[in-house]
């Protein structure tokens, strides 16, 4: 999804480039990825010549919104806090960010 919210369309071929840079994958598990995420509403693809080129249908923020909701009500008893707890607790979070996250906390 990154690739196309940067992209705004790619064919698989595409993805696959963008996302080379960064690990070694296959053709063919993107397409699958591709199609899955286009069964549940998050991309379209249209015909290009041979290509299917897709396009996001759901923007970075909702789809950010969504997938954090679906966590916090899966794995912390929709409970944010614990989720944020968590975070602080089994993440390394450099001085600087915890600052922050105080500064955003305070009243």
């Amino acid at each position: 999804m990154t690739v196309l919210w940067g992209k705004q369309t790619a064919t698989v071929a595409e993805v696959v480039q963008a996302l080379g840079h960064k690990k070694s994958v296959n053709y063919s598990t993107v397409q699958t990825m591709l199609r899955i995420l286009e069964e549940k509403g998050y991309v379209k693809h249209q015909k290009s010549g041979r290509a299917f080129l897709y396009r996001p249908v759901v923007d970075q923020k909702q789809a950010r919104k969504s997938a954090l909701a679906h966590l916090v009500s899966r794995l912390f008893d929709n409970s944010p806090s614990l989720l944020v707890l968590n975070v602080i607790e089994n993440e390394q979070i450099d001085a600087k960010e915890l600052q922050a996250l105080k500064k955003m906390l305070a009243p």
